[in-house]
């Protein structure tokens, strides 16, 4: 897929809406009771961007960023401002946020995961847009920074002579970012409305990169 590497302007993503979804088939028996079924593995977030419009400047820019995207063509970044750090929203970022793997001594390379909940119903989700500079990772809680990490898979590489010993517990802590692309192509705002207070419909959806 075709990816750029930047990310929707900020201050119209903090007055978006949005989150999960998830796509479950129920069906209803002849005795009244349900059975469930999930079709997706990993949830996958939508955002509907208009609430976050305030002025006809920000309506210039995302039309400028539209085009630039050339519609739904190219993916590129979304900050979600309810759920970007590997951490609480109101917590600083640590080495030890996320546990991402555990080392067997040969084994250089592991995907950063965030993980929702605990037990049985715990849920991973997978971390592909890092944002630069931000990442942060221990080995059995010691902080260290032999490593690179690729910010457009989520894919942290530890340096040579540095790999994780057999048993060493893998920890992380990040901001990121959501994949995302236009949901649509076209871009249809009218000012009369908009100045009357409508709300224009433009949404995003997550990619998977």
């Amino acid at each position: 897929m075709i990816f750029d590497d930047v990310r929707f302007p900020t201050a119209i993503a903090r007055g978006s809406t949005g989150g999960p979804e998830r796509r479950t088939d129920i069906v209803t028996t002849a005795s009244g009771r349900e059975e469930r079924n999930t079709r997706w593995a990993h949830s996958r977030r939508r955002y509907q961007i208009g609430f976050g419009i305030k002025s006809i400047a920000d309506i210039q820019s995302i039309v400028s960023f539209f085009e630039e995207r050339r519609g739904r063509l190219h993916g590129f970044r979304f900050k979600d401002f309810t759920d970007f750090k590997s951490c609480a929203a109101s917590a600083s970022v640590s080495s030890t946020d996320q546990v991402i793997g555990t080392g067997d001594g040969v084994r250089a390379a592991f995907q950063l995961t965030k993980t929702y909940g605990a037990g049985n119903r715990a849920y991973t989700r997978v971390i592909s847009a890092p944002v630069a500079g931000t990442v942060v990772a221990a080995l059995n809680g010691v902080a260290t920074t032999q490593f690179g990490v690729d910010v457009l898979t989520g894919i942290l590489t530890f340096n040579a002579g540095h790999v994780p010993a057999m048993g060493a517990s893998v920890t992380a802590g990040y901001q990121f970012d959501v994949p995302v692309r236009f949901d649509t192509d076209q871009i249809a705002i009218n000012l009369s409305h908009f100045e009357a207070g409508d709300i224009p419909d433009i949404s995003l959806v997550e990619v998977r990169l």
